[in-house]
């Protein structure tokens, strides 16, 4: 059963004030930074986040300013600020190691994820239902994007990929119409090693970890295994 979650307030890097959630599972197991999607806020992962937590894994969940209850409107620049509070959250505030912080980031904070990396220490970093660019993102859709703030971000995800050594697990459905898998091997290819691309038969942008079942939460265990001993 998914304990009551610990719910606070938090600073930016850059001041902002944010909204966010701590789930403590096992002492000394890994903590999983979690930056989420652009459709709706931390309430709408509570299933999600009960699966990780029966994993025996700490979650780390927060909204971006301008979702949820967090303040402020959201841009590129200060979604990045966001993940860089959480993280100094997490080592300063809460005394977590970085060498317990696996960053998770799916769909839009794939992108937040992948810059947190290349900013902030950690032990691995999964990426789910991710995509190269914006750029990518808007000439699969015709030019067009469902989110209008996106217009004029770049969330240049493969432009860090190829620096950051850190071990890397990169998920996406295979039947993905809103970030087609064809983007999501592109991330792949970006990426240095270590890594690892796991394809998800049947699942498209939402339902990835409810189609892929046992499978799924499977590479989760592996791979961080294989991220500890690194």
């Amino acid at each position: 059963m998914l304990q009551k979650p610990d719910r606070f307030w938090f600073q930016a890097a850059d001041g902002a004030r944010l909204f966010g959630w701590y789930v403590e599972a096992l002492a000394d197991r890994p903590v999983i930074l979690w930056c989420h999607g652009n459709a709706g806020n931390i309430v709408h992962r509570i299933e999600n986040l009960k699966l990780l937590y029966q994993l025996g894994l700490s979650v780390f969940l927060f909204d971006y300013r301008g979702y949820g209850r967090s303040q402020g409107k959201p841009s590129e620049e200060g979604l990045y600020q966001d993940a860089f509070g959480a993280h100094d959250y997490l080592t300063r505030i809460r005394m977590i190691r970085s060498e317990r912080v696996i960053i998770f980031g799916r769909s839009l904070g794939a992108a937040v994820a992948g810059e947190l990396a290349a900013q902030k220490p950690a032990v691995g970093l999964i990426l789910e239902s991710s995509f190269p660019s914006i750029e990518a993102v808007a000439k699969f859709h015709y030019g067009g994007l469902p989110v209008h703030w996106l217009l004029g971000t770049d969330f240049a995800l493969t432009d860090r990929l190829p620096h950051l050594s850190l071990p890397k697990l990169i998920i996406h459905g295979d039947k993905d119409d809103i970030i087609p898998i064809e983007l999501g091997r592109q991330v792949f290819e970006a990426a240095t090693p270590p890594k690892s691309f796991y394809v998800i038969p049947g699942a498209d942008h939402n339902n990835t970890y409810q189609v892929g079942g046992a499978a799924y939460f499977r590479q989760w265990t592996e791979f961080i295994h294989t991220s500890l001993k690194s």
